[in-house]
């Protein structure tokens, strides 16, 4: 068994700097950057297919993770008032959509959008 190791069918070079097409990534990082170099974010965020609104789930898991991260002493966006609960303090950042956390919604097809806090509707 030990003579009949396998081997394949491909050297490794045959993928090494090709994309799917055979194109050189190379040469396509270097079209990239000589168009221009900054992309603007708010032209692909314009056409989103979810609604708006900040869901349930979405809200329950973003206050336990901003309220876990203030518990490890992250800084806190909002002044505070003698809040010293670490879920208080989340829950005055939501209210004010100071918090630092972005959303990825996957859709059935294998995309994905990305909303920030600031940019949902928030129902209290």
């Amino acid at each position: 068994m030990a003579d009949d190791e396998y081997e394949p069918d491909f050297d490794d070079n045959d993928f090494v700097g090709d994309d799917i097409d055979g194109e050189d990534i190379d040469d396509a990082v270097d079209d990239a950057d000589a168009g221009e170099g900054n992309i603007d974010v708010s032209q692909k965020t314009t056409k989103r297919i979810t609604t708006p609104y900040l869901t349930k789930y979405e809200r329950a898991r973003v206050l336990g993770t901003r309220a876990l991260q203030i518990s490890m002493c992250a800084p806190v966006m909002v002044e505070l008032e003698g809040e010293t609960d670490p879920l208080q303090i989340a829950l005055k950042e939501l209210k004010q959509r100071k918090i630092p956390i972005i959303i990825r919604r996957y859709m059935p097809d294998g995309s994905h959008e990305d909303w920030g806090i600031d940019e949902l509707i928030v129902i209290d």
